[in-house]
């Protein structure tokens, strides 16, 4: 049977563009549909612009750090609608630069919705066109959640806003609620934060950052308590209601709390409401996943699907990953799973927080025994800025082979650090290859080849 095309993405995030580009690039004809804007979460309502909104926030930090360095700003003011107006600038160059890169590779952009019609065909909602091909790629994302439960609704949940709408505020909310303690959450506290806003967190677990290491989750409690964001743990929302102006939740602690602004970040649903997938075959998760294998296959063989509607590791990187490895493996007749171990990741609050590989908990848990190595100390910037920032960088190291484990780091420029350091840890370097490496002194890094000192062993 002929198709329409050979390939047909539906999504235009980051994994869907990279797939349509490389596989145009085989020669296969390629067409992808996006029924909002080219780019996705991530340059659109997600990683870029956060991290343009995390950069300005972190401009009071350098204000307060710089009258220790000689320096007086006087009444340094901030200006919330210039920093929107120039984020919006940016985001729409960026989408302009992935649409002219996918049309350039021979893809034929659909500004529309495409939802199954059968496996091989699809419905083109706006347009009412049919059209088909031999394999289908479904890379339609994630969504916010705006239920704190899904089986008790939260009464008032209405008036709360999400990340998507967090980017777009007419104005900087003096007092704003945030709800959750993932990446998300915890971003967006000290984004607000740093632009004078007065934060208070609520999340239902005992600490944020579920799945991190558990020394980095401390320091970063500590550290919120120490700028004066208010952290409630352990509750939830029983009720929202407006009053007039602002907004009041009820926590199931008993402790009513006033606001202008409640985000919900708590957690993100994969995108597949109203796609069909049904009428195709295709199998969705208890969260409406699409399930996969190891090759990225839905249970159908032409039906592929990569990043955050999977609900494996939601990250822009991993997409990226997994939408090359579909091209080798559906194009290149190079069946190629996607690697994810050894994938680094990065919180984006002030200072920042890091990880690659397994935490100590984590480790414990496989059954292995580990020998940790822990460091915590105050900057050199800090030490005239006068403020008392706290860096904590810690090693998690095989106790039999001397394998680093993980590498985790609470501080300024965590991110960029651990980066590196994937490196090494992806190459199995040991402690030992750590202690070789000479120091780049004066940095923070040198810290991960200068701690020589154990600081305990644990045992499964």
């Amino acid at each position: 049977m002929k198709y329409d095309y050979d390939l047909f993405v539906i999504g235009g995030g980051s994994g869907g563009v990279r797939a349509a580009r490389m596989s145009a690039m085989t020669g296969a004809r390629v067409a992808l549909a996006e029924e909002y804007r080219m780019g996705g979460t991530c340059v659109i309502r997600g990683c870029i612009p956060k991290k343009l909104l995390v950069y300005a926030s972190q401009f009071s930090e350098n204000v307060k750090d710089a009258a220790g360095y000689g320096w007086d700003f006087g009444d340094a003011k901030f200006d919330w609608p210039t920093l929107i107006a120039n984020k919006d600038r940016e985001i729409a160059r960026l989408e302009g630069l992935y649409t002219r890169n996918v049309q350039a590779a021979g893809v034929t952009i659909i500004a529309d919705r495409a939802v199954f019609e059968d496996e091989h065909t699809l419905l083109l909602r706006d347009s009412g066109k049919r059209v088909t091909a031999d394999k289908i790629l479904i890379a339609t994302g994630n969504t916010p959640a705006r239920e704190p439960g899904a089986s008790h609704p939260v009464p008032g949940s209405e008036f709360c806003i999400t990340s998507n709408e967090a980017f777009h505020l007419k104005e900087l909310p003096k007092r704003i609620l945030i709800a959750g303690g993932g990446y998300v959450a915890l971003e967006f506290a000290h984004i607000f934060h740093g632009l004078g806003s007065h934060v208070s967190l609520v999340y239902r677990g005992d600490m944020p950052l579920r799945g991190f290491d558990n020394d980095l989750r401390q320091a970063l409690c500590d550290s919120m308590a120490a700028r004066g964001i208010d952290v409630l743990l352990g509750s939830t929302f029983t009720k929202i209601e407006q009053r007039g102006q602002g907004l009041h939740a009820q926590t199931s602690k008993g402790v009513g709390i006033g606001c202008d602004q409640i985000l919900l970040a708590i957690g993100r649903t994969p995108n597949t409401a109203g796609l069909q997938a049904e009428k195709a075959g295709v199998a969705l998760g208890k969260k409406g996943e699409v399930q996969v294998d190891e090759y990225s296959r839905t249970s159908m063989p032409n039906i592929y699907a990569v990043g955050d509607v999977t609900d494996r590791l939601q990250l822009t990187p991993v997409a990226i990953h997994e939408a090359m490895c579909f091209v080798e493996t559906a194009f290149k007749d190079n069946p190629t799973r996607p690697d994810h171990e050894h994938v680094p990741c990065a919180v984006f609050t002030t200072p920042e927080l890091a990880s690659v590989g397994l935490s100590e908990e984590k480790a414990l848990e496989q059954g292995r025994s580990v020998d940790v190595y822990k460091s915590t100390f105050r900057p050199l910037l800090h030490t005239l800025g006068g403020r008392e920032v706290r860096t904590l960088m810690k090693l998690v190291v095989d106790a039999t082979s001397g394998r680093v484990l993980g590498c985790h780091i609470f501080g300024d420029h965590a991110a960029e650090i651990v980066q590196a350091a994937a490196i090494a840890l992806r190459m199995g370097a040991t402690k030992a290859d750590f202690d070789r490496t000479i120091a780049l002194h004066p940095t923070a890094a040198e810290e991960l080849v200068t701690m020589r000192t154990k600081s305990y062993s644990k045992t499964p």
